[in-house]
């Protein structure tokens, strides 16, 4: 959040109005972390019931806290899941969404066939993550700020700059724009769109089964 200087929450706001145009029973969301996005698409578009997924049990303690803190504990349900093997049946939800987390699936079209398989027919997927601006006086900036500036902040606030660096090459690896929606049309999803925000440098993708 720091390093996005908060335009984040317009983001992830940006990307659950997408999942708004109707009444959601439930709603998955996959690399759900600390469950921000959870806490966020209940304030907003208050599905019956929210179950997020996540392969770091440490990531999801923190999020637990938060949603007791708000007392949510019987709407917002975190479980360990890995994205190429969702642990439910076929059709349980009528939303799904995954914040800056597919570019770091596994395997990214059996994640999105998971995901498709979960869903029930007429429901919608919303992807929100990181892509490249295509500015040519924008993109020198943007790729000093991923490059070198985001390292160097990344680490003192977490003593890893590894990590940080590791953000930008996973954003260069990221087959986005087209590339991406002809995934998740292999995946089975229709009427896919692309949605570029902040001169390009983050993207809301959707798609519907």
């Amino acid at each position: 959040r720091f390093l996005s200087l908060g335009i984040d929450q317009g983001w992830r706001k940006k990307a659950i109005a997408h999942l708004g145009k109707k009444p959601i029973n439930h709603l998955l969301d996959i690399a759900t972390g600390t469950a921000d996005m959870a806490l966020m698409a209940y304030k907003i578009i208050q599905p019956r019931k929210i179950t997020g997924i996540d392969i770091s049990e440490g990531m999801m303690q923190y999020g637990r806290i938060k949603i007791a803190q708000k007392k949510l504990d019987q709407i917002i349900d975190l479980q360990l899941g890995d994205s190429t093997e969702i642990p439910f049946g076929d059709e349980k939800f009528d939303g799904a969404m995954v914040a800056f987390g597919v570019r770091n699936f596994a395997n990214l079209e059996k994640g999105l066939k998971e995901i498709y398989r979960v869903l029930q027919p007429g429901s919608k997927l919303v992807v929100l993550e990181f892509s490249q601006p295509t500015s040519f006086w924008f993109k020198p900036i943007y790729t000093l700020y991923m490059k070198w500036i985001t390292p160097t902040v990344g680490k003192l606030f977490s003593g890893n700059k590894e990590a940080y660096a590791y953000l930008n090459e996973s954003v260069i690896a990221f087959p986005e724009g087209k590339a991406f929606l002809e995934v998740l049309e292999t995946a089975g999803f229709k009427n896919v769109q692309q949605q570029k925000l902040t001169l390009g440098i983050c993207s809301i993708y959707i798609g519907s089964k």
